[in-house]
């Protein structure tokens, strides 16, 4: 199936077979739009309305088949997918917004390799709110399959493409952030860094598409989303998604500190840009470092052991040294012990002379 750039092609089950029972497995189509003579430039459809004016324009329905075909027109609300994809309402659901807006032939039949021009008029209600209305434009054929349980089914084949419906008034571009979580995957090299991932939900508060960008930092790693090449990001008013952001080279340093840092971007019409606040939000988190500390445990238990060692080896050497010492001063000690036998005479002495002196003055 050829796509036309910002085209849908959405096949999908219908709860009962199609009333048109041609297969489209050999019928290939394109949809764009287009002016009167036939297909422009454009991928998008982009207009600015009152509430209450009317705009008329065209589209192209160009059958890259073999045979005519017969293509079923169709109009209805658009949205954007969890992955950044512009979509629009099945067959089966009710639009209640800017879908309701377009009126277009039910039909249009395409000779082999032929090329037809649609005419489609938006009518902007007199009570349309300010700011962006999304639906698409598709052509569709219809076959009959069958389901996983072999029950036949009907099958609706799509292509089309986006008309943007700006109401104009007061343009107020904002937006929320919350249920912002934080996790941490541990590294067990301890000379390696983990890594985080920051789980958040913004929602479009205001009445703007918001293209959503950012960065995610958590300690010392950081991350910009969406990531290089993946799709663009865009809110439609009232619309919210999720988003998780993995951040690498994250330390683990028991509180990490963290942030959500959006800057979502608007532009008008004419592609000029419409000023969006950034906003922030904390995305801290707890992260024991268990590698480290183990580390850090086995060098002070090292620490520990080489210390008792010196301990050890320190009493021994002081207590060789005083046995040394006591070895060395024996035969000083020996003589200091027989010394008060020696001057005990003395007192004999003593004893002596007091006896001859007494006996003397007698």
């Amino acid at each position: 199936m050829t796509i036309a750039l910002a085209a849908v092609v959405v096949p999908f089950l219908l709860g009962v077979p199609a009333a048109a029972a041609a297969s489209a497995d050999d019928i290939t189509w394109s949809v764009t739009p287009a002016d009167a003579s036939g297909p422009d430039d454009r991928g998008v459809i982009q207009q600015e309305l009152d509430p209450g004016s009317s705009r008329a324009d065209f589209f192209a329905v160009r059958n890259l088949s073999r045979t005519e075909v017969t293509f079923a027109l169709s109009a209805a609300d658009g949205y954007y997918t969890d992955n950044g994809r512009f979509n629009m309402l099945p067959s089966d659901q009710e639009s209640v917004d800017a879908g309701l807006w377009i009126d277009l032939p039910d039909s249009v039949t395409v000779a082999p390799n032929g090329t037809a021009v649609v005419p489609f008029t938006t009518t902007v209600p007199e009570g349309a709110i300010p700011g962006d209305h999304a639906a698409g434009i598709a052509a569709s054929v219809s076959s009959t399959g069958t389901d996983a349980s072999g029950s036949e089914v009907g099958v609706e084949s799509r292509v089309g493409f986006r008309v943007m419906t700006r109401v104009t008034g007061d343009i107020v571009p904002s937006y929320a952030v919350s249920g912002v979580q934080s996790g941490y995957d541990m590294s067990w090299n301890p000379f390696r860094p983990g890594s985080a991932t920051t789980s958040f939900t913004v929602e479009n508060t205001g009445n703007a598409s918001l293209l959503v960008t950012g960065a995610t930092t958590i300690g010392t790693g950081s991350a910009v989303f969406p990531d290089d090449g993946a799709p663009r990001q865009e809110l439609l008013p009232g619309e919210s998604r999720s988003f998780t952001v993995a951040i690498a080279d994250v330390w683990p340093t028991f509180f990490v500190p963290g942030s959500v840092d959006l800057a979502p971007t608007a532009t008008d019409l004419g592609g000029s840009a419409v000023e969006v606040a950034p906003q922030s939000a904390d995305a801290s988190l707890w992260a024991l470092p268990v590698p480290q500390l183990l580390v850090l445990l086995g060098v002070l238990l090292i620490v520990a052991a080489l210390f008792w060692r010196r301990r050890r080896f320190t009493a021994a050497l002081d207590r060789a040294r005083e046995e040394g010492r006591l070895a060395a001063q024996g035969p000083a000690a020996s003589a200091a012990d027989v010394s008060p036998t020696a001057t005990g005479a003395a007192p004999g002495r003593a004893e002596a002379a007091d006896a001859a002196s007494t006996e003397g003055r007698r």
